[in-house]
């Protein structure tokens, strides 16, 4: 019975991973669809292959997720918190993709795996919440904020006396690489996410050993 929970957990993470697609790795390619810089087939293929290769550059992210925001469950009963967090997760994720609302996935599968948790009594690691998960939430939009205006402002002064038709040209394949690391960036930081959960359903049924690495092939699933 505990083999069957596991796979289910595995399969519920994908789905959970497939819907994370449909918020974040999109915004990594809309506007470059939108200036047309890149063609909609273009840019899919473009976001798939460097989400896969982000997913390869390091697994902190993963780690953290299996090992840094809930006490490591344990059995048949640790499995179904696990698959509580999931499902909570992807039902969010599809209700703000239907409304077409802006949310991140992210915090759904954090929110997820807290509340299961909490319901399934078992212990809570605020500490790494708080340093991990809150304080990059509150300072990330921030940065970017001042990060975004300062680059603005900087291009908006520099490119001042261009010519349109160059410098349209030029940015267009600026934004093109841009979209690129964007979407390398998402595959690192959210492909990882996924991989996580299933670390964590792996070491609740002792399949992995926690100072062990991610196993390639979850890499590669994700």
């Amino acid at each position: 019975m505990e083999d069957v929970t596991t796979v289910c957990v595995v399969l519920f993470a994908l789905g959970f991973g497939y819907t994370n697609g449909f918020h974040d790795s999109a915004n990594a390619i809309a506007t470059s669809i939108s200036t047309r810089a890149l063609t909609p087939r273009v840019a899919l293929l473009m976001a798939a292959t460097m989400n896969f290769l982000g997913a390869f550059l390091g697994t902190q992210v993963a780690s953290t997720v299996g090992k840094g925001i809930i006490a490591t469950p344990e059995g048949q009963h640790g499995l179904v918190v696990v698959l509580g967090a999931l499902v909570g997760a992807i039902a969010w994720n599809l209700l703000t993709w239907y409304f077409g609302l802006p949310s991140s996935s992210s915090h759904a599968l954090f929110g997820g795996l807290i509340g299961a948790a909490l319901a399934g009594g078992i212990d809570v690691k605020w500490a790494g919440i708080r340093d991990k998960i809150v304080i990059p939430m509150v300072v990330s939009p921030v940065f970017g904020f001042v990060a975004a205006f300062a680059l603005m402002t900087a291009i908006l002064w520099i490119f001042r006396k261009g010519k349109p038709n160059p410098l349209n040209r030029g940015f267009r394949v600026a934004q093109t690489v841009s979209a690129t690391a964007m979407a390398l960036g998402h595959g690192i930081q959210d492909v990882q996410k996924t991989m996580g959960v299933i670390f964590l359903a792996l070491l609740t049924t002792n399949h992995v050993d926690a100072d062990g690495g991610i196993p390639i092939w979850v890499t590669v699933s994700s």
